[in-house]
């Protein structure tokens, strides 16, 4: 469950006294949309698989930002952009694997 990693994660990251964004409720705010698509994603709901594509991208733009701009979370912030990568890259496949055949 690459979803539930991430929400860890993030949540984690906050408690890091290094982490410059650093509190409880940026890490909700971040982690929110990850615990929307969960129900329909245990389900296997193609749909949610579809959406929940969409929640991933602010952790990667966060991930990403703060790789960039602090040094000092440079690990936390690669391990995040790393597990958004792969959570958005393994709905895309799921997505394409369970495509319906026309025929």
């Amino acid at each position: 469950m690459l979803d539930v990693g991430l929400i860890v994660l993030i949540v984690a990251w906050q408690f890091n006294p290094t982490s410059v964004i650093g509190s409880l409720l940026w890490g909700a705010l971040l982690g929110l949309p990850l615990v929307a698509p969960l129900p329909g994603l245990i389900r296997a709901d193609r749909r949610t698989f579809a959406w929940g594509t969409l929640c991933v991208i602010p952790c990667f733009v966060i991930g990403l930002t703060e790789a960039v701009a602090q040094p000092a979370t440079r690990a936390w912030s690669g391990s995040c952009l790393a597990l958004a990568l792969t959570l958005f890259v393994a709905l895309i496949a799921y997505l394409r694997l369970t495509r319906p055949t026309s025929g």
